[in-house]
């Protein structure tokens, strides 16, 4: 079976261009220098399921035309990568049904604490808030059922806060890498299509450099790595010439293939 990823946002926290920048690459006129926060839909088995919900959702709910998510998959907590949960309330005061969600034991009760509304009590007819059917991922890493699929994952650490990657099929998403154990190869071996993050070319105290990724790739035996999470260091078509054909920055709007 055949399923996609649709990368609809390939941008760091800040997002590109970054407000008040008048760097060249916040300048260029490039559509593939413009990028939103990190994000991603996975189209298999007929269902969508969204990798995390950040602050620009929305706008790429409506560019892509979603009207459907059937499951989400939430890597951590930090902003870029859930400021945009409120804007799932759209799907259930449509549906009248929560949202599956697979995320780690520490998402969890972190997201208790932020978003505490979405765990109160509420009447069915009244409730305007996005609602979430929470699935705790019960290991560090493995596989489990979820909302119809079959779901890898693994987990890695960047500074403090602990992440999750996941896989499907042959297609992984580890983004906001920073710090791993050696296991998370044995979650990726068969990966085809891998997805890591790079904030810029030289790494950072939270990302990896783009030799990290050259390095990362090649060890999870990948054929073809994609780079998202990307700041305004490095411009789309200059550094694509000087990587190798298998290791690429990915851009907003980019579609892989993939076998389930």
């Amino acid at each position: 079976m055949k399923g996609s990823f649709l990368f609809l946002g390939t941008g760091g926290s800040a997002g590109i261009p970054e407000i008040g920048c008048k760097c060249s690459i916040c300048a260029s006129s490039s559509e593939r220098n413009k990028r939103l926060r990190s994000s991603g839909l996975v189209q298999v088995a007929g269902r969508n399921f969204l990798i995390d919900s950040g602050p620009d959702f929305r706008l790429q709910a409506l560019k892509h035309k979603i009207d459907r998510i059937d499951g989400l998959l939430l890597t951590h907590t930090h902003y870029d990568h859930i400021g945009g949960i409120d804007d799932l309330r759209i799907f259930y005061i449509r549906s009248r049904k929560a949202i599956p969600c697979l995320l780690s034991k520490e998402s969890y009760e972190e997201l208790t604490k932020r978003y505490y509304y979405f765990f109160q009590s509420k009447k069915d007819e009244a409730s305007l808030t996005a609602q979430l059917d929470f699935q705790i991922l019960p290991n560090h890493l493995g596989e489990t059922e979820f909302a119809g699929i079959r779901v890898g994952y693994c987990t890695f650490f960047q500074g403090e806060m602990k992440v999750t990657g996941f896989r499907i099929g042959d297609f992984a998403y580890v983004s906001d890498i920073r710090q791993y154990d050696d296991s998370i190869f044995s979650a990726l071996k068969g990966v085809r299509h891998l997805v890591l993050s790079s904030l810029k070319p030289e790494g950072s105290v939270f990302h990896f450099s783009f030799e990290e990724v050259i390095e990362f790739g090649k060890r999870a035996g990948a054929q073809h790595t994609w780079i998202t999470h990307l700041g305004h260091f490095a411009d789309h078509e200059e550094a694509n010439a000087l990587l190798p054909p298998e290791v690429q920055l990915a851009y907003d709007g980019l579609e892989v293939e993939f076998h389930y």
